[in-house]
This record gives C-alpha cells, sequence and structure tokens, in this order.
C-alpha cells in the first residue's frame, strides 16, 4: 500500500480489521462530481463540467464496485464520451497493473505500471490502497471520484444534456425506498461476502455468511416483479446484480459463502439473467477476468488453482 506517496508493502486483501476481526473496507478519499454545468456536486469542489472524451475510468472486471460504473455507463449510452481503460485482474505485490492479461489496457495517459502511479499523480502524499473504480480528468489532470456509488449517479444525469436517455437509475419518486434498501444491500450482501471472506475469527465469518443469506433470502422473497421496485430498473438492481454474478464463481467457494448457490434461489436466477439481458451489460461481465483474479488471492488460494465450473454460469453468459 501506499504510505505518504511511497509504496512500502506487497498488496494484501485485509489492511484493516475491527478488534472482533471484522474486515474494515477502506473509505474512498476523492469525492468530487462531475455535473453538468461544471457546479460544485454533493461533496467536493466544482468544475467537473459534462463533456466529451474529458474524462477516463479506470476499471477492473473482476471488481464488483468498478462493474456498477461500466454497467451504467453502457445503459446511459455513454461509451462514447467516457473512455475506459482495464487492469489486469491478477492483483500484483503492488496493486493493480496495466496490461499483460488478455482484454487489459496499457495506461493510455502517463505510461504508468501500477494504478498506484496514478493516485500519486493525483496527490503525492496520498497514503491507502489504490482501489478502482477512478475516474480521471484529462483536461485539469485530477482525480475526480474513486467511489463508485458517486460515479454511478454521476451517470445517470450529469450527461444528459450530451447523451439523453428515458432510463432513470435514481428516480425522484423512489429516491427514498432506494436510500433504504441500499445500505442493506451494501452492508450485508456486497461487502457482506468479502466480510465473510476476510473474516480474521470464526465469530466475525458466523454474523457476515448469515447476513448474506438473510438478505439473499429477502431479496429472492421481494422479486414478484422484473426488479427490486417492481418494473423499474434502478441503481439498486446494478448493485445488487454485480455481486450475484459474481456469487456462484466466487463467493460461495473462495469466500465460503457456502450455504446455498445463486442457483438454488429460482426468483435471484432469472432476476440475474434478465440484467444480463439488458443492452450492453453482457458486455462488462468477464468471467475469465472474474475467476483468474479472485482466485489469484494468495492469501485465500495460496496454489493459485482455478476451478473449472460453475457450468451454468458459463452456460448462461454463452447463451
Amino acid at each position: 500500500m501506499l504510505v505518504e506517496g511511497k509504496w512500502v508493502a506487497d498488496w494484501q486483501p485485509v489492511q484493516k480489521a475491527d478488534e472482533r476481526g471484522r474486515f474494515v473496507r477502506q473509505v474512498s478519499s476523492f469525492r468530487n462530481w462531475i455535473t453538468a454545468d461544471g457546479s460544485a456536486g454533493p461533496t467536493g469542489g466544482g468544475g467537473f463540467k459534462a463533456e466529451a472524451g474529458r474524462y477516463r475510468l479506470y476499471v477492473a472486471l473482476i471488481c464488483p464496485w468498478a462493474s456498477r460504473t461500466l454497467i451504467a455507463r453502457k445503459l446511459k449510452g455513454l461509451d462514447a464520451l467516457i473512455p475506459v481503460t482495464v487492469v489486469n485482474p491478477v492483483l500484483s505485490s503492488q496493486g493493480w497493473e496495466f496490461g499483460g492479461y488478455p482484454g487489459t489496457d496499457a495506461d493510455p495517459l502517463f505510461d504508468a505500471r501500477y494504478l498506484h502511479e496514478i493516485y500519486t499523480r493525483a496527490d503525492p502524499h496520498f497514503s491507502g490502497r489504490a482501489t478502482v473504480p477512478v475516474l480521471w480528468d484529462t483536461r485539469r489532470g485530477v482525480m475526480v471520484n474513486n467511489e463508485s456509488a458517486d460515479i454511478l449517479r454521476m451517470f445517470d444525469t450529469a450527461f444528459e444534456d450530451l447523451a439523453p436517455s428515458a432510463l432513470r437509475l435514481y428516480p425522484e419518486d423512489l429516491a427514498p425506498e432506494i436510500d433504504a434498501l441500499n445500505p442493506l444491500i451494501y452492508d450485508k450482501l456486497n461487502n457482506g461476502v468479502y466480510k465473510a471472506g476476510f473474516a480474521g475469527s470464526q465469530e466475525a465469518y458466523d454474523e457476515a455468511v448469515t447476513g448474506v443469506f438473510e438478505t439473499l433470502d429477502m431479496l429472492e422473497d421481494r422479486l414478484f416483479g422484473d426488479f427490486l421496485f417492481g418494473d423499474r430498473l434502478t441503481e439498486t438492481d446494478i448493485r445488487t446484480f454485480v455481486t450475484v454474478i459474481r456469487f456462484d464463481a466466487a463467493y460461495h467457494g473462495l469466500f465460503k459463502t457456502n450455504r446455498r448457490q445463486i442457483s438454488d434461489y429460482p426468483r435471484l436466477s432469472a432476476y440475474m439473467e434478465r440484467i444480463l439481458n439488458l443492452p450492453g451489460v453482457r458486455e462488462t461481465v468477464n468471467m475469465d477476468h472474474i475467476t483468474r483474479g479472485y482466485y489469484s488471492i494468495k492469501a485465500l488460494n495460496p496454489r493459485g488453482i482455478r476451478p473449472v465450473g460453475p457450468d451454468h454460469i458459463a452456460r448462461l453468459l454463452q447463451s
């Protein structure tokens, strides 16, 4: 990780845990917002006006947080406005690395080898892990934002003048319900699988895995329409999808969230397939990167052996 802008140690999946062995996720540090007119957003400073080609998105296809932003970019028709750079799915001793694996890119802006070099360009004294996604302003040469939840909402509205869309991922009339459901899904499912996989004690694991399956059970019971809020796709569906599409292939085995698979939930399985078949979403799901990346985490899988399945996910992606 970086300490005062210097790389000081090999990358490790767990940099912080509480006194009971619970995994503690790093808080995002760059929280500016792109807006239609360049005015300041909910956090950070202003000066980031929505413009075609001005911003670049750095992502890892293994990463569910980065995949949120890729899906929003597709659904909102922003492909031509916001170019993407994909990092290597295998975390090196210095974290995310550019190139060297099929479907990845060299860094087109600075010819950096590692993502942490982008972070120290943004802040020469940055301390912490260099995470994805990253939204970079090529005009000002600064990092706009590295919080996927923020970027998801930016992509929903900021570029409407350049790429009008009838889809609203965070509609005003559903905002209170979205704001109530998102934290539960994040804490117990999106981050819950990580809290189970990286648990430092049996107590922490038991607590996390219970939360994961309580949430999956709740979602299964809730799904009577096409999506979590009836027939309207929202950001909450994107936030849920990125975890469930990875669940059977990675979290069930590697993270020991193995009471059940998504394939054991009929409604969630149909829901996952429904979202996968939305225009552009399938292009954001690369199961080779996902399994290659997760099963390369030495702390969880020292020999790096990758499982061949599950077949039902492979069939789904090929159908």
